[in-house]
């Protein structure tokens, strides 16, 4: 029987664990390491650096985690794959190489480009009517720029823009030689893919059941053992931190995810077929996933600067927070003038308790938000007309911060185009360019409606927290929200799968009336997934809302009080 690929992971966003590249090598074997730098709002940042300086566009900081470990890779005999090429994977192989000759490091390099399309965006017609040209353009490439790169021999391949679960799939489609068509194997090795992409969330990190993790040490990252058939175990260095648990990869496995049916260029991965077993501690085997054709059109992802944004905080203290708010904030309202920004949103947060013991207790925050196309308007002429209110404003008035300037944000728009327009090149070690040819694909199946179960019937119940029997998980897909949540137990399921509907959803979490909201049901996991249509706004550069990413909705909604059955409580 072939051996298993050893893949681990030790980066999930650019700022993630810096010492976590050491660790992985470190810890145990290991044949692959991947590294996920990219995100929406990292391209964006990416981007504006690249205004100042044409040479960077990539991520910095894994060029300094090469610098202490990528002697250490090549001697253990693993290879890097990483998307911290950002904008410039060329640029970032060529620091890598001049690295390595000042190391001493005998390592080959490769690199994968084409998904930069900003020269094109004109002729492409990414142009927004608003915000004028974008100031990036990304194509989401899939796995088999990569898959050539490691057969041609290299060490460490470096990418722009693919999608998170390709930096697994290439490793593995070229180990195992699957073919373009071994849809269930590519859809198996994206769903690990997805399980790993965001290092320690895998291990317990965002965890619902957080008290449950033993996590006195950090979390370790982690590792798949992809097999042929692209059936995996997940699991994690031994004696690392956290645990992998069927609980914490169904986590992983809802977040930031939509329709059952996950598209990607490599593969649409049928998610409602993922089968989760523990087959040991520590050890969570997924089997049985199913696949089929990609569309024929590529996402890309456009950032277009929007304007200047800036926000206050007033600090609330004591009895009348709420006429203490209105006060404040109808003041504020009137130092505007004529100079009104163009989007204002107050946000109240917290509430005083009663006879509170410590002045934090007694306290709740204020936060005005706002958004201008002009600096100047959302810049001192706002935070100083707020600091302007201190000795005439309400009782105990003051701020979390001093007056300041604005800052630009960006706004995030998807794109589709044919994936004829997109040039998918592998460059090799040697400097060879090999054109990644387009595979088969097939039309994105239509939206299934799930067959809703029946109500069991009414029982006595218990008023509580939902979270008192549900997991959940929530992310942003650029401007929309996703809450993932997954019943503990097969009668806990009964009851969820009959109960969150859509419109009980609207009751919990009322921020979400007024936007589209897709419910889909994924029985194997006993998981719902809530995709929430514009909730984030323009994306999170640009989101006015407290919670930008919408990465605490889930806690949200697991703290509203139901009415819980008492047979399954």
């Amino acid at each position: 029987m072939t051996p298993p690929l050893r893949i681990g992971n030790a980066s999930g966003f650019y700022g993630d664990r810096f010492a976590a590249v050491r660790e992985m090598l470190e810890g145990g074997p290991l044949d692959v390491l991947t590294g996920d730098y990219l995100a929406e709002l990292t391209l964006l940042i990416l981007g504006r650096g690249r205004l100042k300086d044409p040479g960077a566009g990539y991520a910095s900081t894994f060029l300094r985690q090469m610098e202490e470990s990528l002697g250490l890779a090549v001697e253990n005999g693993v290879r890097i794959v990483a998307n911290a090429g950002g904008l410039n994977p060329r640029g970032l192989a060529d620091r890598l190489r001049e690295l390595a000759a000042r190391l001493g490091v005998d390592v080959r390099v490769a690199h994968v480009e084409g998904d930069d399309l900003l020269p094109r965006a004109g002729e492409l017609g990414f142009a927004d009517p608003r915000y004028g040209d974008p100031l990036t353009a990304n194509a989401y490439l899939g796995a088999w720029g990569i898959a050539e790169c490691l057969k041609a021999g290299a060490d460490v391949v470096v990418t722009g823009r693919v999608t998170d679960a390709s930096l697994v799939v290439g490793p593995a489609a070229a180990h195992f030689g699957w073919a373009r068509d071994d849809w269930d194997a590519l859809a198996g090795a994206t769903a690990a893919g997805h399980v790993l992409e965001c290092g320690a969330q895998a291990t317990g990190g965002n965890y619902a059941f957080f008290q449950e993790i033993y996590n006195v040490k950090p979390l370790g990252f982690p590792i798949a053992e992809i097999r042929a058939d692209g059936s995996s175990v997940i699991t994690k260095h031994e004696g690392t931190g956290g645990n992998v648990t069927a609980e914490t990869v169904t986590a992983q496995l809802l977040y930031e995810i939509g329709a059952p049916a996950y598209a990607g260029p490599d593969v649409v991965t049928r998610f409602d077929s993922v089968r989760l077993r523990e087959e040991g501690p520590d050890r969570v085997e997924i089997s049985g996933v199913r696949g089929a054709p990609p569309p024929p059109t590529t996402k890309v992802c456009l950032n277009h600067l929007g304007g200047h944004r800036n926000e206050m905080t007033f600090v609330l203290t004591g009895l009348d927070v709420e006429a203490k708010a209105a006060f404040a904030r109808a003041q504020t309202e009137a130092a505007f003038g004529s100079r009104r920004p163009e989007r204002v949103e107050w946000t109240l947060l917290g509430v005083p308790v009663a006879d509170p013991a410590t002045q934090g207790q007694a306290t709740a925050l204020l936060r005005c938000a706002v958004l201008d196309p002009d600096a100047d308007t959302v810049g001192r002429a706002f935070s100083g007309a707020v600091v302007e209110l201190a000795l005439a404003g309400y009782p105990g008035f003051t701020m979390t911060s001093p007056p300041g300037g604005g800052a630009p944000y960006g706004v995030y728009r998807p794109a589709f185009v044919s994936n004829g327009e997109v040039e998918h090149v592998a460059v090799l070690p040697d400097g060879a360019r090999v054109r990644i040819s387009g595979g088969p694909t097939a039309p994105l199946p239509a939206a299934e409606e799930a067959p809703r179960t029946f109500a069991p019937p009414p029982a006595a119940a218990v008023r509580a927290p939902l979270g008192r029997v549900v997991g959940a998980r929530s992310g942003d897909k650029g401007g929309d929200a996703n809450i993932g949540v997954w019943a503990r137990t097969d009668a806990q399921w009964v009851w969820l799968e009959a109960f969150l509907t859509t419109g009980r959803l609207a009751e919990l979490l009322p921020e979400t009336r007024g936007h589209a909201v897709a419910r889909h049901v994924l029985p194997n996991l006993r998981a719902l997934n809530f995709v929430v249509a514009g909730l984030l706004q323009e994306g999170v550069s640009a989101s006015t809302r407290f919670d930008p990413q919408g990465k605490a909705l889930g806690e949200w909604l697991r703290s509203r009080l139901v009415d819980i059955p008492e047979d399954v409580l």
